[in-house]
């Protein structure tokens, strides 16, 4: 069903959890992987990056350092993705990314927001769902090894993509 899947990764347990969704998804279907993650150009981030310049080297080793521990996650269940560091507004981001590498798929976490939080800003979901053609899932289920293991990658065979995740272990 899925060719192309964007999943967007921040480190936090919601990241994880959209990646292991996104990853059981590419593994059912065979889609080629696309892992984003954006260094965010808060005001707050700017302004401390005024005064000191080496903060953000530090804030861009910590987002690779997040990116690569995404792409081994993945590894580690069998499946490859292409990297993608990007620094801006994570939604406006997130959804060019989308648009260049023609995802139909984008996976987001969630993050339980409070009403002043809401008010404030919008959120990346509803960005996201607004500005690309892909479909957006929100993720929230919990995934062990095995039930992503528990789904066959799709075969060349079916008229999908060609299948880039090896067998599960001990299969």
């Amino acid at each position: 069903m899925y060719e192309r899947i964007l999943i967007a990764y921040d480190g936090s347990p919601e990241g994880l959890i959209a990646l292991r969704e996104g990853a059981l998804l590419a593994r059912r279907d065979g889609a080629a992987l696309t892992l984003i993650s954006v260094l965010a150009d808060t005001p707050a981030a700017v302004l401390i990056e005024s005064f000191d310049a080496s903060v953000l080297g530090e804030r861009m080793a910590r987002c690779e350092a997040t990116l690569v521990g995404g792409v081994k996650e993945l590894e580690s269940l069998g499946l490859a993705a292409v990297p993608r560091l990007a620094f801006g507004d994570p939604a406006a981001q997130i959804a060019q990314a989308a648009r260049e590498v023609e995802a139909d798929l984008v996976v987001l976490g969630h993050q339980q927001r409070n009403l002043l939080q809401r008010w404030w800003s919008d959120g990346v979901g509803a960005y996201v769902a607004n500005h690309v053609s892909a479909s957006v899932l929100i993720a929230r289920h919990v995934l062990s090894d095995a039930v992503i293991f528990s789904t066959e990658p799709a075969s060349a065979e079916g008229g999908g993509p060609e299948a880039t995740a090896p067998p599960a272990p001990g299969a």
